[in-house]
């Protein structure tokens, strides 16, 4: 689509020239007038316009001056002049500054629609030629960036393709930093990835010739200017908003040290997880922690000596004391990584014994293996205590139902040896040493009903069996199962067996006869 400027100082001109080009084939998106040299100037800055049809004699400023000013900015536009004078000189100057076309008034439809086409065309032509051009050394440049990565990254090549590579930008490869960016972020709270960002920032801190994007996944790799100072980075990062972690290796001078400082700078970055209050990792943060150590056994154990208890307190001190950034940050990052794994390990040995109890629930220990994996070493802590919490209470739960069981047994021990006297949950309770509250909630999720209708069935069980096998009176044989009345004793039976004692002692004892004759027929 063509944007076209008509610049004359006449109104009925422009106006003319407007409903001329609506007549002409050409794909036109806008058509800007002005009435001035000046006015059109300021279109110019302000709009992407390819061709200006512009009178040369206006006040103010004419159409050369125009010309003139356009070339001065870089300004890239074509212009067509036209014009009521035939002098030569104007003409000639006209095409010294680029003019396309000189074209004389009284302006002919058919010159104008002929320059037009013609102009129009040389434009495409140019934004193609670059337009491959540009694509070519796109192209080219994704290449040897790709090769460079894998370079990086431990794949071999030959020392005539370094050097090519190297004297491609020799200021940068002879004094460089190997920079990875680690856009700080919470877990369970994603965001917009800033990475074009953050490397919009490091090409205008290090410019064009001082920055090299080798990786933008999963962290963003950079080879940078050692002529920078590295603080000049972050800061930047810090000025636009963008909350990152900024890890650099020491100066690096040829290409060939470039997978060295790829081992180094992913070394510094996993030292990050021990300093989440610094923007910066530069070697000097871990050139004297400790490469010896002994990890601490007797306090895990005695941390997991409270599993199983009602004090989760205990284990967040505990996780915290262990995990703590002033020890952590004393030892090589391979310290953590080992105390991760020694941790992860004795919540294994302890999940085992509580699996076979834990039903569809279960434990995401497997999430815990890489402490990398996690936004930071606050989130993997955060994500260790969780599931430690969550251990503590299945292996509480194992450890109170184990009991629960042997209470259960006696409690129901109790009733049917006690169901013939005066017997409540309160006397039950008391019997287990349990609160009767609590006894209540266990009795009935376990037994699968409420203690007050498991004793009624207990004692309905024992009247059956005494009305129907004894010939005691339905009064004795009330106070034989607990209960303090005949009436009492009967409410229950007829709700419990929707039939009345003397009934059921009926009919029990009709149904033994019928079982006699038949057995006496048979005979």
């Amino acid at each position: 689509m063509i944007n076209i400027l008509v610049v004359d100082d006449q109104k009925h001109i422009r106006d003319g020239l407007q409903a001329m080009l609506h007549q002409f084939p050409l794909e036109l998106n806008n058509i800007y007038c002005a009435a001035s040299g000046m006015e059109a100037l300021i279109l110019l800055r302000q709009h992407n316009i390819h061709i200006v049809i512009t009178d040369i004699m206006m006040p103010d400023m004419d159409g050369l001056a125009l010309m003139a000013q356009t070339k001065e900015e870089r300004i890239e536009v074509e212009y067509l002049i036209i014009s009521g004078y035939s002098d030569f000189t104007y003409a000639q100057k006209a095409i010294e500054l680029g003019a396309k076309g000189y074209l004389l008034k009284p302006l002919k439809r058919e010159d104008l629609q002929t320059s037009l086409e013609h102009v129009w065309k040389e434009i495409q032509t140019r934004q193609a030629l670059t337009h491959n051009i540009q694509h070519i050394s796109r192209l080219a440049r994704e290449t040897d960036r790709k090769e460079l990565r894998m370079f990086m990254r431990g794949a071999l090549n030959d020392e005539a393709w370094i050097l090519q590579i190297q004297e491609q930008n020799p200021s940068l490869w002879h004094n460089y930093r190997l920079c990875l960016l680690r856009e700080k972020c919470w877990i369970n709270q994603p965001g917009s990835s800033s990475v074009h960002s953050m490397e919009g920032i490091a090409y205008d801190v290090f410019g064009r010739q001082g920055c090299v994007c080798l990786q933008h996944s999963p962290y963003l790799i950079l080879a940078v200017s050692a002529a920078i100072d590295p603080e000049a980075l972050p800061a930047a990062l810090k000025e636009g908003m963008i909350d990152a972690i900024t890890v650099m290796t020491d100066p690096q001078q040829g290409l060939k040290t470039l997978p060295g400082s790829y081992t180094q700078v992913h070394e510094l970055f996993h030292h990050s997880y021990l300093f989440p209050d610094q923007y910066i990792i530069l070697p000097a943060v871990i050139e004297h922690m400790e490469q010896q150590w002994q990890l601490p056994y007797e306090e895990l154990y005695e941390l997991f000596q409270s599993v199983g208890t009602d004090d989760s307190g205990k284990i967040a001190q505990g996780v915290s004391a262990i995990f703590h950034k002033n020890v952590l940050q004393r030892y090589h990052i391979r310290y953590t990584q080992q105390l991760c794994g020694a941790t992860v390990q004795m919540m294994e040995e302890y999940e085992r014994v509580v699996r076979p109890y834990m039903g569809e629930e279960s434990l995401d220990l497997e999430s815990l293996r890489n402490l990398f994996d996690y936004p930071g070493m606050r989130d993997y802590i955060q994500a260790l205590q969780q599931q430690l919490l969550r251990l503590n209470q299945f292996y509480f739960e194992y450890k109170h139902s184990y009991r629960n069981s042997q209470d259960l047994n006696e409690a129901i021990r109790f009733i049917h040896e006690s169901y013939h006297k005066p017997l409540d949950l309160a006397m039950v309770s008391n019997h287990v040493s349990l609160n009767y509250a609590y006894f209540s909630n266990l009795f009935k999720k376990n037994i699968g009903k409420g203690f007050a209708e498991y004793l009624r069935d207990v004692r309905m069980d024992k009247a059956r069996r005494l009305l129907a096998e004894t010939d005691h009176k339905i009064v004795e044989v009330a106070a034989m199962v607990g209960y303090e009345s005949y009436k009492s004793f009967t409410r229950a039976f007829r709700l419990a067996m929707e039939i009345q004692p003397t009934e059921y002692r009926q009919m029990m004892r009709q149904k033994v006869e019928r079982e006699v004759q038949y057995h006496s027929t048979n005979i």
